[in-house]
């Protein structure tokens, strides 16, 4: 996978030789943690400026390069016919700097401290761009929910949290949902906290409405993505009037995106699943989208289904020989990829280009191989790295942590308005910081330096402990 690979690209421009030795130090220390390595590079590459106008941000980088905290811990628990399984649990408690440590829990096969730390240190620029007061934190287990019984989930659940409650607090460590943790497995573990606890409090995000949780959490990536490109439209002094758009993918982030995209004007084209994408030339309208919804979230069918229902649209399937996605290929203004990592490669990023595209807002993590984000930024279009434009989903659980420790719970209209204002903010941070140091209108520069800043003067300002 790309982003563990850490040598150097053909092409790239060298790192900052204080930064250099900085990363080298990381990579010694802890050499069999590519993912790591990688998240730190990237963020690395886009601080010269910083330490070239101020060298006291030198010994903050390296300080911010190390957690304050990774927990691992033993999750014994029983099988539904009596079998002991042990599982290892983790907690990385990244940076507190600015808030409470704040990520997602991950339950999968693939989970171990090279992951998290690469997750977490990613969580505290992301915390830090929306404006809310959070710290950064990744956890989660190599339990693997698929394929055991609600029963074992919640025995297992119950497990993690005998350990891991010593750990977190509404005002020390909020985790949330991640891969394989949705509703079922919060409620689970909050019931627990609860329990050994004895008190009701926001300690977890994601929590169902009954219990505590927030109106427009499931919208929120969506919904934030496209306000985030509406803004960077709106400096080129345009918008999504008449903007035909294509989005990948059809779960929550595509579904909402697609939702938000019709409100504000524009006409959505295409969507897609795991075995091909549908184009619609006269658009995907809010009848066709709630057909998609249903189609998805209650019958669990697939996209193609959707050509058949409506006349004048095609299902393209999926076609692995080719070494770029059609999907990419329709002629567009926006393009939303909102489906899974690396499916816009350099080719892909090429034909949207070729095809007219002004603007890309990543819903998706890392939707964009290093070559196709090259791409983009040598065409100068409008690009919203991941790290910025999908930040909605834990900005919305930012606003969760508030509404409980408020004990109120606020409106659709109102968490929606808040979210706007907040992905608002993020843009105009991420721009007017590339600004400052020479680079408009490179968001993935700008987003970079403003969530380090303000974790560093942080850091700075409490002494660095």
């Amino acid at each position: 996978r790309w982003w563990w690979c850490v040598e150097q690209e053909e092409g790239e421009e060298e790192m900052h030789p204080d930064l250099q030795e900085v990363f080298d130090g990381v990579v010694a220390r802890d050499p069999a943690q590519p993912e790591f390595h990688q998240a730190v590079k990237e963020v690395l590459e886009s601080l010269g400026s910083v330490v070239d106008e101020d060298a006291s941000y030198l010994p903050i980088i390296k300080a911010i390069c190390e957690p304050e905290r990774a927990l691992q811990f033993r999750v014994p628990w029983y099988t539904d016919d009596g079998k002991l399984m042990v599982n290892r649990g983790f907690r990385v408690e990244m940076n507190s700097a600015i808030g409470p440590y704040k990520g997602g829990l991950r339950f999968h096969p693939t989970v171990n401290l090279s992951i998290l730390k690469f997750l977490a240190f990613e969580q505290v620029f992301k915390n830090s761009l929306t404006t809310l007061p959070m710290g950064g934190g990744k956890g989660g287990s190599d339990f693997d929910p698929k394929g055991r019984s609600d029963t074992e989930v919640m025995r297992f659940c119950q497990s993690f949290m005998m350990e891991l409650q010593r750990h977190i607090g509404p005002n020390t460590d909020v985790p949330a949902g991640d891969i394989n943790v949705g509703g079922r497995e919060i409620g689970y573990m909050y019931g627990m906290y609860k329990k050994i606890r004895n008190e009701f409090t926001g300690v977890l995000t994601g929590k169902g409405m009954e219990y505590g949780g927030s109106l427009i959490r499931p919208e929120a990536t969506g919904y934030g993505c496209v306000y985030f490109v509406r803004e960077m439209l709106k400096v080129k002094g345009t918008n999504f009037n008449g903007k035909v758009c294509v989005v990948s993918g059809s779960g929550n982030v595509a579904q909402y995106t697609t939702e938000k995209i019709l409100e504000l004007g524009g006409k959505v084209v295409t969507m897609s699943d795991s075995g091909g994408f549908i184009h619609d030339p006269a658009g995907i309208d809010s009848e066709k989208l709630a057909y998609i919804m249903e189609l998805k979230n209650v019958k669990r069918g697939r996209i193609s289904e959707y050509a058949t229902k409506f006349p004048g649209s095609e299902f393209v399937p999926i076609d692995k020989s080719l070494d770029y996605n059609p999907l990419w290929k329709v002629k567009c203004d926006c393009a939303f990829p909102s489906a899974t990592q690396n499916e816009i490669n350099a080719k892909d990023a090429k034909h949207l280009i070729d095809n007219g595209c002004v603007a890309v807002g990543e819903g998706a993590n890392m939707p964009t191989t290093p070559g196709g984000v090259e791409v983009f930024q040598h065409a100068k279009i409008m690009y919203g790295p991941g790290k910025a434009a999908n930040a909605g989903g834990v900005a919305c659980s930012g606003l969760e942590m508030s509404q409980n420790a408020l004990r109120l719970t606020w409106t659709r209209q109102e968490v929606d308005q808040r979210l706007d204002g907040i992905m608002t903010e993020i843009h105009k941070n991420a721009y007017e910081t590339a600004k400052k140091y020479g680079k408009e209108g490179d968001y993935v520069f700008g987003a970079n330096v403003a969530g380090f800043l303000k974790v560093a003067n942080a850091m700075k300002a409490q002494g660095v402990l």
